[in-house]
């Protein structure tokens, strides 16, 4: 019996010890920060699917590096056409983003980015140009 009580009042001891450290508090630990775009300039909107009135929306699954630019951009859902998919890949690849954090320190993240095209409205005149000339076979 006298060996069970050496032995748990070591333990006591141990851990008392172990939580008597410095009387100063711990330093604050920086809350977490989500990703956040700084430079996303639109993507190009080629003039002959605007005119065509062929819009559509592109979501891209983008991997943020530590250093806020995207590392990979994949395409999670079409617009249904191919050439908005790539002018979107294209341009978001070239967005920059404030990094995420995880105390205090940027980390990678993964978001959904949607790109959305628009056909603009009235027709911008290089449209009739293009639509006289499709007309005419060429």
């Amino acid at each position: 019996m006298k060996m069970v009580h050496a032995a748990l009042s070591g333990v006591s001891l141990l851990v008392l010890t172990a939580c008597s450290g410095s009387s100063e508090p711990a330093a604050p630990v920086a809350a977490p920060t989500e990703v956040a775009a700084v430079k996303t300039p639109p993507p190009q909107y080629p003039i002959e699917l605007a005119c065509q009135n062929i819009g559509g929306t592109s979501t891209l699954k983008v991997v943020i590096g530590p250093d806020g630019k995207p590392s990979e951009v994949t395409l999670a859902t079409s617009s249904g056409n191919s050439a908005l998919d790539e002018q979107a890949r294209t341009a978001v690849q070239g967005w920059q983003f404030k990094a995420a954090t995880r105390a205090g320190q940027p980390v990678s993240s993964r978001i959904q980015v949607p790109v959305t095209f628009n056909p603009p409205q009235p027709k911008p005149d290089e449209c009739f140009a293009i639509e006289e000339r499709l007309r005419r076979g060429g």
